[in-house]
């Protein structure tokens, strides 16, 4: 996969949003509801001739109602895992939170390059809220809007600056690979059909069981 960078957070800070922004996309699926993103999403960036991986995860969260929540986070867990750095989500409109600091923590351990991203800058008012980002303990935040891009261009000069060489031989004969599309009506198996081809848990799937008295 080359040179992967992992977008993490908790629900509703933009990392979708974000997302769609720097690959220059629609692909991620946007919506104000908490929790829309679930499964690992890829794409591709290309900045000033430099080109490397994305990967969108759904929002870290603990002791939820979302009966997804366990496999929510082990996605996020797999990715982080995967990638070579990290862009960590937060909300400037709302300031710290103490899921923000359960995910720092998370990220700290890691021992991953990290960059702070301070979204929802939609506007100069929401500038002086990013200071308060630096008790999180990750070096300085970048305020960025992913909605009208403010900020992101700056935030790219950082990543492709972080980022380690890339091996180009990774890279080789990437392209002659058939690619193919499993389609079907909700709740066939496509998920679970992903997962046993590539031999990954990269989908969510769940089952339910329905008993009768």
């Amino acid at each position: 996969m080359g040179q992967l960078v992992a977008i993490v957070g908790r629900p509703n800070v933009g990392k979708s949003t974000l997302f769609n922004r720097l690959t220059q996309t629609r692909t991620a699926i946007t919506d104000p509801t908490a929790g829309t993103t679930r499964d690992r999403q890829y794409g591709k960036v290309d900045w000033n001739g430099k080109e490397f991986s994305i990967v969108d995860t759904g929002g870290w969260v603990v002791n939820s109602e979302d009966i997804f929540e366990a496999e929510i986070n082990k996605q996020v867990e797999l990715a982080i895992e995967q990638a070579d750095e990290i862009l960590f989500v937060v909300d400037a409109m709302n300031g710290v939170t103490d899921l923000d600091d359960h995910v720092a923590e998370i990220l700290r351990k890691s021992r991953k390059p990290v960059i702070l991203v301070a979204n929802k800058v939609d506007s100069n008012e929401w500038v002086y809220n990013v200071p308060e980002f630096y008790s999180l303990g990750l070096g300085d935040p970048y305020p960025v809007s992913a909605v009208n891009g403010y900020g992101t261009g700056d935030l790219l000069d950082e990543v492709v600056g972080k980022l380690p060489e890339k091996d180009d031989s990774e890279e080789e004969g990437l392209d002659d690979i058939p690619k193919f599309a499993i389609v079907g009506r909700p709740n066939a198996g496509k998920s679970s059909l992903i997962n046993a081809f590539i031999g990954a848990e990269r989908h969510i799937v769940f089952f339910f069981f329905v008993t009768s008295s």
